[in-house]
């Protein structure tokens, strides 16, 4: 069953470039705080605050994705499809 396979392969996909992206935007984001504090400190705490919402809706994406890829390696759509053709 080559389903099964490519099932897993996009499931690995979508955990490992999704964890890439997020890893990458949060790094970004992150250096992006430490200039702006640094120029402006008085706006700390508001930039912090802003940083940890926006690190939290990057996390939440991540985690959306891996639900997904999981929903797929575990409760696979595309095999009761297949099971319908083959009859």
């Amino acid at each position: 069953m080559q389903v099964i396979s490519f099932v897993a392969l996009a499931a690995g996909l979508i955990i490992g470039l999704g964890a890439i992206g997020a890893c990458i935007g949060i790094g970004i984001m992150g250096s992006k705080y430490l200039e702006s504090a640094a120029r402006q400190p008085e706006l700390m705490n508001e930039l912090q605050t802003k940083m940890f919402l926006l690190a939290g809706l990057i996390d939440a994406a991540f985690i959306i994705g891996t639900g997904i890829a999981l929903w797929f390696a575990t409760a696979n759509p595309f095999l009761a499809q297949l099971a319908t053709v083959a009859k």
